[in-house]
């Protein structure tokens, strides 16, 4: 009688395992596949100068207060730059999931400018594989100097710049990522007839991180327009520097060729040579604040 159940109990075996698969199948079936988005691309929407992929979220507002000394090859007299200081104060708030907005101002040109980002893809896998996040910029900048000649017909509109960008990032793993920026500048009111109202230009961005809290960074842009016709001598921005993530802040200190920090200053206006010497220190002071739960 024993010998019989057990050889019963074993013959259920393969009837269970059978059972149990189905079974697996079946709620494999009735699971709704997830999208994973990918996240902290960039620890900051700033990868040095300019503008990364990431977006302010919903509700937060983000603080922020950046500086850039003189050139490093002004001498001990001027303590190699550190006793000239330019700045820039702006407020970014996050409206929708999508949608980001900011002004600020600089005093570089007394400039005033404001700007919206759009988040059209976001990089994900799973049920929805999207290779890159892509979101576009749109700025405008009002330069309030006084004007030089005040005998001469001055109108507003001189005053005014404008930016157009497309941001495609991709997080390659944990540790690294990269970022092309494609870029329009357009400027009312040029120096002289040599220089183009009109600017074109690439960038190309990178973080790498080395600790938990740590990243290097590095951003270039590349400007398409002859140089040979502009009145100045203008030269590529390179900015190179490090993230410092300390909870709700973001200290990034770094070393660029540029003195200014929005687009359209930094394309098309950089007269500065790494390899002369003219390089500016400068960090970023990012604070964020919660003004609405979502």
């Amino acid at each position: 009688m024993r010998r019989l159940s057990l050889a019963f109990l074993f013959s259920l075996i393969p009837i269970l395992i059978i059972a149990q698969d189905d079974l697996m199948n079946l709620l494999n079936q009735n699971t709704v596949p997830e999208i994973n988005f990918t996240t902290a691309t960039f620890k900051s929407t700033r990868i040095m100068n300019g503008h990364s992929i990431e977006s302010m979220p919903p509700g937060q507002l983000d603080v922020r207060i950046s500086h850039r000394f003189g050139r490093i090859n002004s001498g001990a007299y001027e303590f190699f730059g550190l006793d000239q200081a330019n700045m820039h104060f702006s407020l970014e708030y996050g409206i929708l999931k999508w949608l980001m907005i900011g002004v600020g101002r600089g005093s570089y040109e007394k400039t005033f400018d404001g700007f919206t980002k759009f988040t059209l893809l976001r990089q994900s896998s799973g049920a929805r594989v999207m290779p890159v996040s892509v979101s576009v910029l749109s700025s405008v900048a009002l330069k309030s100097l006084k004007w030089p000649d005040q005998t001469r017909t001055n109108y507003f509109s001189s005053r005014l710049s404008y930016v157009a960008q497309v941001l495609i990032a991709r997080k390659i793993n944990q540790s690294f990522s990269i970022q092309l920026t494609p870029s329009y500048v357009h400027r009312n009111l040029v120096a002289t007839e040599l220089d183009p109202n009109d600017l074109w230009a690439v960038g190309a961005g990178g973080r790498m991180k080395l600790t938990k809290r740590l990243s290097l960074n590095a951003e270039y842009y590349y400007l398409a327009n002859p140089k040979k016709y502009m009145s100045l001598p203008v030269y590529n921005p390179l900015s190179v520097g490090i993230d410092i993530e300390t909870g709700g802040h973001v200290f990034q200190l770094l070393f660029t060729n540029s003195l200014t920090m929005i687009e359209k200053g930094f394309i098309g206006e950089t007269t500065g040579r790494w390899g002369k010497g003219d390089i500016h220190f400068g960090f970023n002071i990012s604070r964020v604040f919660t003004l609405k739960n979502h």
